[in-house]
Parts: structure tokens; sequence; C-alpha cells
């Protein structure tokens, strides 16, 4: 009797083991019942089509939706990643509903989102090399634990350090916590670059606010002389009567473009909450001369932002004249923003 719980009945009717090919072709019947001779799974689900195909011409000419109406372009593309989540949700919906046509549909979404960002699945970064590790943070005006948090961002081991949203109540914490790590160290405003060698040829940059949150420095790493600018661009809302509020932000955007284009040094490195994607259009003047480190050698998408369930990463880590080796996001500490680090490699930038 025990043995007769190992054995089932066969199509030809004899006992024996199942074999895993039986099991998948019943399977593959049963799933397709009621599929066969209906000729309405060509009728049904033209909505559902009509959806898919929708979303896939969303993703495809993103860049011409315009942003004369409340920046519903930029808005789109912040979050033009997480369109592919739907691609899931219309494939179940075809499924249930039985529709070839939309099965069909929903492959060009598929096809379309995975040209755009299937790179990013993979895991880009070196095996080795790489002799300067750089890492920012926006740290939170309001972070309740300013000590811990720059005790964390040291733990990463990076050589030089930004971090963006800084009190003047809190500097002191930092430059504290941070002194026995770092050697040189400068505040400008609201950001502020701890580095491990030599800092000179410190200033703000005007980024055309009023007030302080961008500056740069010139790092002289083992490799040699890097500049290194620090930024924290304006925050964009969402709001119901005005939609996606960017309009500072794209100006700080713009003149930041200019002071890099301007920068003597062929070796520049960007860190900062830049509080946009590198899709992100109003970004151009930054992101068309800078690679990202995320995108050139990272693997995923390394959001950092809201810290509780990151969904874009607005800081970044962007080079000129220098080869990204490994990027990363660090976890999170008392902000609402997760640090992100960076290894690079200043001999062989190009």
């Amino acid at each position: 009797m025990a043995q007769q719980a190992y054995v089932t009945e066969t199509d030809n009717g004899s006992s024996g083991p199942e074999r895993p090919a039986s099991r998948l072709r019943r399977l593959t019947a049963r799933a397709t019942h009621g599929w066969r001779g209906d000729p309405r799974i060509w009728r049904r689900g033209v909505v559902l089509a009509a959806v898919a195909v929708l979303l896939a011409m969303v993703m495809l000419v993103h860049a011409y939706i315009p942003n004369s109406v409340g920046n519903l372009g930029s808005l789109t593309e912040t979050f033009l990643p997480w369109l592919g989540a739907f691609v899931p949700l219309l494939l179940l919906l075809a499924l249930v509903r039985r529709s070839a046509t939309a099965l069909i549909a929903v492959l060009f979404p598929a096809i379309v989102w995975l040209n755009i960002f299937g790179g990013l699945l993979t895991d880009k970064a070196a095996a080795a090399g790489g002799g300067l590790t750089v890492a920012t943070h926006n740290v939170n005006a309001d972070n309740t634990d300013p000590s811990g948090t720059a005790r964390d961002v040291a733990a990463s081991g990076a050589d030089v350090v930004a971090l963006e949203e800084l009190t003047e109540a809190a500097v002191p914490t930092y430059e504290s916590a941070l002194a026995s790590t770092y050697k040189y160290h400068s505040v400008q405003g609201t950001v502020g670059l701890w580095s491990k060698y030599p800092l000179s040829d410190i200033r703000p940059v005007d980024i055309k606010l009023g007030w302080i949150r961008a500056m740069r420095a010139t790092v002289t790493a083992p490799g040699g002389q890097l500049a290194v600018y620090v930024a924290h661009l304006p925050s964009v809302r969402v709001k119901l009567e005005a939609g996606f509020t960017a309009r500072q932000r794209d100006t700080s955007a713009d003149a930041l473009g200019e002071a890099i284009a301007d920068e003597q040094l062929t070796r520049v490195v960007l860190l900062g909450d830049l509080n946009g994607t590198m899709n992100d259009r109003a970004l151009n003047a930054v992101t068309a001369q800078m690679r990202s480190t995320q995108g050139a050698a990272g693997s995923g998408f390394g959001f950092s932002w809201p810290a509780s369930f990151p969904m874009a990463r607005i800081d970044q880590i962007m080079v000129k004249g220098v080869e990204p080796v490994t990027s990363w996001t660090l976890p999170q500490t008392g902000s609402d923003h997760l640090p992100v680090a960076a290894r690079v490699d200043l001999a062989t930038g190009s």
C-alpha cells in the first residue's frame, strides 16, 4: 500500500512514477482549457490592449510630453521606471479575460521597458580597481540623530563625503563626529565636504537661489587632483493646482551645469541631492556632460528616496574625466534619504 502513494495513472492507463513533462502538459492543458476553439479570444480585451499600447507609447515618447502643463514631462520621467509595474498587472488581466489580443499587446510595453531599463538589472561593478571612494548624503534638517548619521556615513569607508541640508545648529555635531576620520573639511551654507585628502580652491557655487546650497573644492588625492562639486538643488512639489512645480530647481540645474562646464580641471565629480533623476530632461545641463556612477557601474536602480520606501534616485554621484568602478546605496540612517557611494578610478578616466 505504501508504494501506491508514489504512482499515478498515466494517459495510457498504466501506472508508474509521474514524470515532470507529463505534469507540465497537464498544467498547460488545464490553463488553456476554454481558450481553444473560442473565437472571442481575439475580440475580448480590446480595452486592455489599448491601455497596453498607450503605456508603451508613454515610455517611448516620454521626452516629448510637454512640461508646459504642470511639468508633466518631468513628473513622468521622474517615476518612469515604475511604469513597468503595470506590465504584470496587464498580463494578469489579459489572462483573466482570456484575451489573445491583450496578451500580444502587453508584449509592447514589456519590450519597451526592457529596452530602456533592462541594462540596469545587471551588476556592472568591476571586480577590482578604483582608488577613491566618494559618498553623498542628504542628512535631513530634521534629523534627530546627526552624530549617528555621521558615524554611519564614515563607516562606509568613503575617502570623500558630501553632506547636504546641514543646519547651523547641527554643523558642530557633524564636525565633531567626523573629525577623527576626515582631516580636511569645509562647510559652505547648507552643504559640506569632508575629505581624507587636502582640499584647496574652495568656494561656493552660485545656483541662483540667493543663499548657498552648492560648493566646489579641489581634492588632491593619490591619483591626482579632481574638482568635487557638492549641490543641493531646490525641492520639487506635486500640487493639485499647479502640477509638478520645479521651476526653481530647473533654473538652479542650468546654473550648476554652467559652472561644471566652465571647470578648468579635467577630472570632475558631482555629489549631491539634485531632486531629480537621470531621466528628467530638466537636468540636461548637468547630465548631458556627466556620467552617473550608478548607471555606469551600479547594480539595479539604486533608488535613494524616500528612505522608508525608495522610489526614485534623486541623490546622485556623477563624474567627468573619471572612470566609475562600482556604485551602491548605503543603509538607512536618521534621514529621509539613503546615502549613496561610489568607487572611481582617477587613472583610467576618459
